[in-house]
């Protein structure tokens, strides 16, 4: 189970551009303009070895004097709720203002790891300001520059120093399918639940979830036990509107991290939102399996699925290859086919394929498509293998990993699943420098 970062502060303080910088890739939007960030970015990367979910908020106003700051304080408590450690973002150009010091005394009261950044510190005459956060009173702050990169390391180290020791996952070494049930608030997960279990098979065991709040239901089907993994349960008193939303996207973030194929249940009635793209989009970024789960297909059950299922992908214009299957779980229609798709993903996931084979249809793909340029030079692929299962991982010997461009790599991507299906699951690219050629030696064999 990874940590979780937020990155928390009020507006236009550069949350995005430090949420970038940590990943290592354009994500966040950043703009010179407050409120850019008006809902939560997420991403799994490796801060120093240590592999983490870092989430970017939007800009907190402790006071908030319209709807749209309402939802964005729920939202920000949230991720102050669930995080292990939570980086509190202020501008070293603009000082500790009123705003910095509520938010301050917010983040006290909730008894987190904080660390304090001050922001924008692009020079030393900067960075000598950074006594003037003393006195919000949460330890020493790091003056940072997210933009150029200055403090970057230490501010890296000390968010290392204070992740908390999770509990173990009881479960990680179990060979077994793991599939978690992922989704908004009241699209039916703990309903479908019951119904999956209920009419597949009895309940082999149950154990306490490593998720919080959630509990892990083992159960037999076709002679093999499955891990369950349910993110259902998770109303908290107190909590409602926005703040429910969040708090079930941040559960659902966890329970991805741990399983192999992802049950994406979604409301026939509400159709896709953003939240269910945010979810979905998390799935594929995890290189996990996935299936689209359209829920309460019976009071909507008068359209076309054909049409459903064709808008559905105009909307996931990512997840062409993930199955899509319309249910019922308040009266079991579908529900018998779940399982067996879920389980035919997972093999999907196991398939290993020889190298030889990869290397010659790769090969063939290039010399069928011209690659990518810039300039004079062009891409060169040297030699393509199979790297690993679930996910399936490919890796490509390249002269220069700098001229893949996505596009190329979707149709390299497009081909292998023409060619071997991988049909439900997500595959993973690893483009590599290619080692330099060994220089031919001068002259004969000595005798």
């Amino acid at each position: 189970m990874k940590p979780v970062i937020a990155i928390v502060g009020r507006a236009n303080v550069g949350k995005s551009a430090l949420f970038n910088r940590l990943v290592g890739k354009q994500i966040a939007i950043v703009e010179d303009l407050p409120g850019t960030t008006r809902d939560r970015v997420f991403a799994d990367t490796s801060l120093h070895g240590h592999e983490v979910t870092l989430i970017d908020t939007g800009g907190l106003t402790p006071s908030p004097d319209s709807s749209m700051n309402h939802k964005i304080k729920h939202q920000v408590e949230s991720a102050i709720a669930e995080a292990d450690v939570i980086i509190f973002l202020s501008d070293i150009q603009g000082g500790v203002i009123a705003t910095d010091q509520e938010i301050a005394d917010m983040l006290r009261k909730s008894s987190k790891p904080i660390i304090l950044a001050a922001n924008k510190a692009d020079n030393d005459k900067l960075e000598s300001q950074l006594n003037d956060f003393y006195r919000l009173g949460l330890d020493t702050p790091l003056a940072i520059s997210a933009h150029h990169g200055r403090g970057i390391a230490k501010l890296i180290d000390k968010v290392i120093s204070l992740i908390p020791q999770l509990p173990p996952d009881t479960t990680a070494n179990r060979n077994m399918p793991k599939l978690a049930i992922v989704g908004r608030p009241n699209a039916g997960k703990s309903m479908l639940l019951n119904a999956i279990v209920g009419e597949e098979r009895a309940i082999v065991d149950q154990i306490p979830g490593t998720t919080r709040d959630a509990v892990d239901t083992i159960f037999h089907y076709d002679d093999k036990d499955l891990l369950l993994i349910d993110t259902a349960g998770i109303r908290r008193r107190g909590r409602s509107g926005t703040g429910i939303d969040y708090y079930s996207l941040i559960r659902s973030l966890r329970a991805i991290n741990r399983c192999d194929v992802a049950l994406l249940v979604t409301d026939s009635t509400e159709f896709i939102t953003a939240q269910d793209i945010h979810i979905a989009g998390y799935i594929k970024e995890s290189c996990k399996g996935m299936i689209i789960l359209i829920n309460k297909w019976d009071l909507f059950s008068s359209y076309p699925q054909d049409e459903y299922a064709a808008q559905v992908r105009q909307r996931l214009k990512f997840a062409t290859h993930i199955p899509i299957l319309f249910v019922s779980a308040k009266f079991g229609q579908g529900v018998n086919k779940i399982i067996p798709t879920a389980m035919e993903i997972w093999q999907e996931r196991q398939k290993q394929l020889p190298d030889s084979v990869i290397d010659k249809l790769i090969k063939q793909a290039v010399s069928s498509h011209t690659p990518p340029r810039k300039g004079i030079k062009r891409l060169e692929v040297i030699r393509a293998y199979q790297d690993g299962i679930n996910p399936p991982t490919f890796s490509f010997l390249v002269n220069d990993p700098r001229l893949v461009h996505f596009s190329y790599q979707r149709y390299l991507e497009n081909k292998l699943r023409q060619t071997f299906g991988f049909s439900g699951t997500s595959l993973r690219f690893l483009f590599k420098k290619a080692p330099p050629k060994k220089p031919r030696k001068l002259g004969g064999k000595k005798k």
